[in-house]
């Protein structure tokens, strides 16, 4: 089937590349056979409804989910079949919908286990420093139990957590569900500055228009399948997404 496509997209070389995916929960198609790339650098979105297969490409890709049929390759290696505690060293962070904090944990500790593969130390501290910077709330909150954060506060720190893996690949989930939109919107500027520092990123985001105003390249995913695609400004304009998405006639 031929997707249409809105704007060219720069040349990248991909690190993650996504061929006829399959998954499927016992009787129920969620993904049929959708094929997408995540350059290096780049910052890709998927859009669409409720119930049209955005986290279930994630928890695919992450090796949440056993894909039915099709192949994951991340940076060159087929990753298809392998768990999600194998895919973390390899450079492969996800915040999931929902955040998945540990509550009774400290912010810190929470922080600390977000980097518990790795062995730098001092380096560890440096990144501890760096996202205290981003997320200033989370420095006055170091001591504090996740689980008595806010709601913007715990997705900052779902954020952080992800990045203290120091990830090639973030794939974020919902990131701005239920948050006031100031908190959204620092939480988007603060993807911005990551990717900035070469994190490529896939986004599942509901809302539309910041999604696509982040996004290098979106895909947008009906009943399991990718029917459009394009640069992430392109889609923007574009009249069909702004009536289905964006809510203008």
């Amino acid at each position: 089937m031929s997707i249409e496509t809105l704007g060219s997209r720069a040349p990248r070389e991909n690190l993650l590349d996504i061929k006829d995916l399959e998954v499927s929960y016992g009787a129920i198609t969620a993904l049929r056979g959708i094929s997408l790339t995540v350059g290096r650098g780049e910052v890709v979105a998927l859009i669409g409804a409720n119930g049209a297969g955005k986290t279930s490409t994630l928890r695919a890709i992450s090796g949440m989910l056993r894909a039915r049929a099709g192949t994951v390759t991340f940076g060159g290696e087929d990753t298809t079949r392998l768990p999600s505690h194998k895919l973390v060293p390899r450079g492969m962070a996800h915040a999931p919908e929902g955040r998945g904090i540990f509550p009774n944990l400290s912010v810190e500790e929470n922080l600390e286990l977000g980097a518990f593969l790795r062995r730098d130390a001092s380096a560890v501290r440096a990144d501890l420093d760096k996202y205290y910077a981003l997320f200033p709330r989370l420095a006055e909150r170091r001591t504090q139990q996740a689980g008595t954060l806010s709601g913007g506060e715990q997705q900052m720190l779902a954020i952080a957590r992800a990045l203290m893996s120091r990830p090639r690949l973030l794939l974020l989930d919902e990131p701005s569900l239920g948050l006031a939109p100031q908190i959204t919107e620092l939480i988007f500027r603060t993807l911005r500055e990551v990717n900035a520092e070469g994190v490529s990123i896939l986004l599942v985001e509901q809302n539309a228009h910041l999604a696509l105003a982040l996004a290098h390249f979106a895909y947008v995913l009906e009943t399991g399948s990718i029917v459009l695609q394009g640069q992430g400004r392109a889609l923007l304009e574009s009249p069909a997404i702004r009536k289905a998405y964006l809510g203008e006639e």
